[in-house]
């Protein structure tokens, strides 16, 4: 693995080694801290959008790792803009020894890889978020087990957060439903690409505009934000057509008993997730976002740590 950019580009054996470690970590950082396998080392976190999760679970691992982290803000780099990508790539990759990028265009950060010199990870875009991903899976891991045979659903927008989670899934075996508005779908290239996948590992991907089809006896129930950054101008088109798609009580009742919510956060509380279902018993929300941080280490480690 020499970047991470999509989910697609691993192997189920990579991402099943990726959560062997992160929950290795895990443990290991509960029981007395990290290992300083990363002394020395630099990640540098090139923003173009704003973030909490992404920079703060970044910085963090970088630390519980004996290295460090140089947040980049917007103005200081203007990806595209300032100067090109190539060079902005090149000078950095010989300043620190990883760079993570949070991007509007997904290009940017392919164009990143392209020419940089040290690993790139993906850290969002506009096209799939696989850091999210990690943490979504590691998540379910916990409290199911192996994502074989698992069922979830996503209820909401056909985002990028949406595709690295069919993504992951199908690759691990989940069985993947799709429930959203029409006119809202993921690309028809994402979803054969994860129908793909689960012929691969043996699951299944559906395609509904019935939330409640969608759910019933799911583990996991997901959802995220009916307006991503970048959409502000839909956000009242979005607003009318949405609301059936609302994660609430009466929708968790028809999923398995001991069904788990999942959001990625931000929430916007009574839109598309009720304060009644994000703070219930099956809200696993919080740990999700933790799981942030302790995913990116197992990523981290892969890609920077020094061989052996």
């Amino acid at each position: 693995m020499q970047h991470f950019l999509a989910v697609a580009d691993l192997s189920p054996r990579e991402l099943e080694d990726l959560l062997d470690l992160a929950l290795t970590l895990k443990q290991e950082r509960t029981q007395g801290g990290n290992k300083p396998i990363l002394a020395g080392k630099v990640l540098g976190m090139v923003f173009q959008k704003p973030s909490l999760r992404t920079r703060v679970s970044f910085d963090m691992a970088m630390r519980h790792l004996g290295g460090d982290a140089l947040y980049l803000s917007p103005n200081e780099v203007g990806l595209g803009q300032r100067e090109s990508i190539a060079d902005v790539a090149r000078v950095l990759s010989g300043y620190v020894d990883g760079l993570m990028a949070r991007v509007f265009d997904h290009q940017h950060v392919l164009d990143l890889a392209k020419w940089s010199r040290v690993p790139v990870i993906n850290g969002l875009s506009d096209y799939n978020h696989p850091c999210q991903a990690l943490a979504d899976a590691l998540t379910i891991r916990e409290r199911f087990g192996p994502l074989g045979g698992v069922r979830v659903a996503y209820v909401g927008d056909g985002n990028n957060v949406a595709t690295s989670l069919l993504h992951i899934c199908t690759k691990l075996g989940a069985h993947f439903t799709l429930a959203t508005p029409e006119g809202y779908d993921l690309p028809a290239a994402v979803v054969e690409r994860g129908r793909e996948f689960a012929r691969e590992s043996g699951s299944e991907v559906r395609a509904l505009r019935d939330p409640q089809a969608a759910v019933r006896g799911a583990q996991v129930i997901y959802t995220d934000t009916w307006t991503s950054m970048g959409q502000e101008a839909e956000t009242e088109a979005r607003k009318r057509i949405f609301p059936p798609y609302q994660v609430n009580a009466a929708l968790v009742a028809l999923a398995d008993p001991k069904a788990i919510v999942m959001h990625c956060l931000p929430a916007h509380r009574g839109q598309e997730l009720t304060d009644e279902v994000a703070d219930g018993p099956h809200s696993a929300i919080f740990p999700q976002a933790e799981n942030r941080m302790h995913a990116q280490k197992a990523l981290l480690v892969r890609l920077l740590a020094p061989p052996g």
